[in-house]
């Protein structure tokens, strides 16, 4: 089992991520408040399919691996992951159900570090933390998730 060590989310595209101590995982949609979530929203409103792209992870072994290699001075939040973790190989849950917090997710796929990523923080991204930059989901069940709580496979 994992550990939630940090939550971020961000208001809009290439907006600033802000920290939260918890948050509300809502199934179909995303974090809410987080940009995902509004645009999985619109979408359904609209009669479309959100994205399967609903909350992203990254573990925090991985970010401090990077940093200490590249003796970089950035923040957790600014690799632009909505949740940090510990103790857990996210590789693993790819195609997988799991439990964050109280909420029931899915790993859809690897979430890649991307141009974007590498312009935004450090140019090193992209071939420091290929299969490394954590993993994408989606939500199934509603959940809260707080600082401290579990992740891990059902």
């Amino acid at each position: 089992m994992g550990i939630v060590e940090s939550i971020f989310i961000a208001n809009g595209k290439r907006q600033k991520v802000e920290p939260l101590e918890f948050a509300t995982l809502v199934a179909g949609k995303g974090i809410l408040g987080d940009r995902y979530h509004l645009m999985s929203s619109n979408m359904l409103a609209k009669g479309k399919s959100p994205p399967l792209n609903h909350i992203t992870f990254i573990a925090q072994e991985e970010l401090d691996i990077f940093l200490k290699r590249h003796g970089a001075t950035l923040g957790y939040g600014d690799f632009r992951r909505n949740v940090v973790t510990s103790g857990i190989d996210l590789n693993t849950l790819a195609l997988k159900e799991f439990k964050v917090g109280t909420a029931l997710c899915r790993g859809v796929e690897l979430c890649e570090p991307c141009q974007v990523l590498s312009r935004k923080v450090y140019s090193a991204v992209i071939p420091d933390l290929v299969h490394r930059a954590g993993l994408r989901a989606i939500i199934l069940e509603d959940g809260e998730v707080k600082l401290g709580d579990a992740i891990g496979e059902q």
